[in-house]
């Protein structure tokens, strides 16, 4: 069904030689359909009037690449018989910085196309835009004619990515910052130490990644690799070192600074942990003074994130030294000498040129003046911080490793607007970042959790607040998945998706994929509390690992099914046979993971009780869309027998997975128990009438 519906929206959209309903995401600031069309073929060039801009130069290079990667066919980097000219007022930087110039105007008729920009990194934003245009039908590639000003709605959008908690080496960074840049992200937060693992070699502090990381960390020359990709693409890379909590990989080589007595050993598990460093003792500062300089010298950065989040205080409170400090300097409690430590921490990032960020936990009275916060706590948070006259982010709402739907992270704004910002404080609000805490993924898991639910905190983060059409993004989300896999994201790779024992490319293996295609993780930290032995040592392969945060594919069909229903005048059965086919071939994949092989672990036997119920809910569908077509309302027992199967699916299990298909089978149900009256009730009446009947989902429990 999902293939269906996006081929039927392609031929739709491509079969016209103006633009139509746009494909872009982010979406402009501001776009006008032209009449006719750019082709693309080997009368193409790319003219660049400052051909002296290497990063220019190199950004071109890389868009005729992909044109040819995705084509076949080579555009030249001359002028040639049609021609896409690039013109800049002016070079940008070396290396980007907050506040870049990143507007552009593009503007493709039957001639040519001429994107011009202020900088250079306006043009490598116009530049994602074009990939984005490239469109082919029945006579070949081509740009649609158009015309679009565009800029950001905030100076600071982000990708958060930990690679601490389960490494992330630098090919998974790299493979991102290519797919940040297509949706014009330009900040890159390394999250690079954690209670789990130090992931920086420090030549000072050498002890630090050799006793901290298990082997596993970035090497200065691979940070210096990294930061120059990022720079190439318009993309600033912000190392975040957490302090004081957080800190058991830094304790576990220098356990005289801690606040407690050691010895200290890497953190296998997830949670708040008791270690921190002590405020009181000066040879913490030499430490910091020293590695952070080192750092400071390393990333190029005007920011520097401290971290600052989740200090439980035990440590501190149990510490008779500690506690007597904060007294006899008045700090009053443990948050005062927390603020003491961050006015310490601020002095050595001013020495060598740095501005301090961290969690909103460091917004506290005495907070250095021009400290940003990074708010995860909420819009109390960022409100809190702007009214104090601190510039701050919003990271709340965007934590991607919880599973929620692009369309959550699409309605969740930094300034929606009932904000309670007053107007004066505003432009303190410089933008957001989404956040991939890595608990529960690995490399080749890693970009499922990413994309493409990012590409919709792109958007809200660079378009106009008024860009907020929930089902158009998700019919662009699913075009721009496909460029972001072009530009290398790997969240379509289904070689991730094996099990012991099952060939991949067998008619099971298949299954496997399918299988996992209609089943989503669990939300928030509910995985933990059904899977509580798992650690950062144990391999991430099963299903919960496999699916995505949220089945398109699903939700296409669950979107169908809805309009089946509530649509005018008799049902339409070629749809109604559409429906059934589609559920037949689910429970069709499902049976045969069920009859495959399997560990006795409960979260691999759990991967063959949710085959189970896909089974159970698949087959439910058909029989209420038998009973609707019939207009013959499903028997007491059959009612009954599709409850349970519902009831199966809301219950947690070790498979930490949830089935989004029960969305539609509630409705169905519903509506096969009274089929009857769909025709007595008047459409809203029918509407409202199921809404009310069908099984309640079960509460959400944070």
């Amino acid at each position: 069904m999902k293939r269906f519906l996006r081929i039927a929206g392609l031929i739709l959209l491509l079969a016209s030689t103006s633009l139509g309903a746009h494909e872009l995401m982010p979406a402009p600031a501001a776009i006008t359909p032209g009449s006719g069309r750019l082709d693309v073929d080997a009368a193409l060039g790319v003219a660049i009037d400052r051909p002296e801009d290497m990063r220019l130069r190199t950004a071109v290079t890389r868009w005729t690449d992909s044109i040819h990667r995705r084509t076949g066919i080579a555009v030249a980097t001359a002028r040639g018989m049609e021609v896409v000219e690039i013109k800049t007022a002016a070079n940008s930087p070396e290396l980007p910085k907050l506040g870049d110039e990143e507007r552009y105007t593009l503007t493709i008729d039957a001639h040519g196309a001429t994107l011009t920009a202020a900088t250079t990194t306006g043009a490598l934003r116009g530049l994602a835009t074009l990939t984005q245009l490239l469109q082919k039908d029945e006579r070949g590639w081509f740009f649609p004619a158009v015309t679009i000003e565009d800029s950001p709605r905030f100076p600071w959008r982000g990708l958060m990515i930990d690679v601490c908690r389960h490494w992330q080496p630098e090919e998974v960074i790299l493979r991102n910052l290519d797919a940040m840049a297509l949706v014009k992200l330009n900040v890159l937060h390394l999250h690079l130490t954690e209670n789990q693992g130090f992931r920086i070699e420090s030549k000072r502090f050498p002890k630090l990644q050799e006793l901290g990381s298990d082997g596993h960390y970035f090497t200065q020359e691979q940070i210096r690799e990294i930061i120059a990709y990022a720079a190439d693409r318009g993309i600033r890379v912000v190392p975040e070192f957490d302090l004081p909590g957080h800190a058991t990989s830094w304790l576990v080589a220098y356990p005289e600074l801690a606040s407690a007595p050691g010895p200290y050993t890497i953190e296998r598990h997830w949670g708040v942990f008791d270690p921190v460093f002590d405020p009181t003792n000066p040879k913490v500062y030499e430490l910091l003074d020293g590695f952070l300089g080192e750092m400071a010298a390393l990333f190029p950065d005007e920011y520097l994130h401290v971290g600052g989040d989740e200090n439980n205080g035990v440590d501190w409170n149990a510490n008779a030294h500690i506690q007597k400090f904060i007294r006899e300097h008045g700090l009053k409690n443990n948050e005062g000498l927390q603020t003491y430590f961050n006015g310490k921490l601020q002095v050595i990032l001013a020495k060598y040129g740095k501005k301090m960020i961290g969690w909103d936990e460091i917004l506290q009275p005495g907070l250095p003046e021009g400290t940003m916060i990074q708010s995860w706590r909420g819009q109390t948070g960022l409100a809190d911080a702007v009214n104090h006259g601190y510039p701050a982010i919003l990271s709340n709402g965007y934590y991607i490793d919880l599973n929620y739907s692009a369309e959550q992270h699409y309605r969740n704004d930094p300034l929606p607007a009932n904000s309670v910002i007053p107007a004066a404080a505003r432009h303190l609000v410089y933008g957001g970042e989404a956040t991939m805490w890595a608990e529960w993924v690995t490399p080749d898991t890693i970009d499922t959790r990413i994309w493409p639910r990012t590409a919709a905190i792109a958007e809200r983060l660079w378009s106009p607040g008024s860009v907020n059409d929930v089902e158009d993004m998700y019919r662009r989300l699913a075009i721009v998945d496909q460029r972001l896999a072009e530009a290398g994201a790997q969240q379509d790779n289904n070689s991730r998706i094996h099990a012991p024992g099952i060939d991949p490319k067998s008619a099971t293996g298949g299954a496997l994929v399918t299988l996992a295609s209609l089943v989503q993780p669990v939300t928030h930290y509910k995985r933990g509390g059904l899977q509580p032995d798992v650690t950062q040592l144990n391999p991430s392969n099963d299903l919960a690992d496999w699916c995505k945060p949220e089945s398109l594919e699903v939700r296409s069909f669950n979107v169908a099914v809805d309009d089946w229903l509530f649509a005018p005048g008799a049902l339409d059965a070629d749809r109604a046979t559409r429906f059934k086919t589609q559920l037949m071939a689910w429970a069709k994949a499902a049976d045969l993971v069920a009859k495959a092989p399997a560990a006795d672990a409960p979260i691999a036997q759990g991967r063959i009780s949710s085959a189970r119920t896909v089974v159970a809910l698949a087959d439910a569908g058909e029989a209420c869309i038998d009973a609707m077509l019939a207009s013959q309302p499903l028997t007491a027992e059959k009612k009954a027998a599709i409850a349970s199967a519902i009831a199966v699916a809301d219950k947690p299990t070790a498979a930490a997975v949830v089935f989004p298909m029960t969305s539609s089978i509630r409705l169905l149900l519903a509506a096969a128990a009274e089929p009857a009256k769909r025709d007595q009730l008047a459409r809203d009446a029918w509407k409202a009438h199921l809404i009310a009947t069908e099984i309640p989902l079960p509460k959400e429990k944070e």
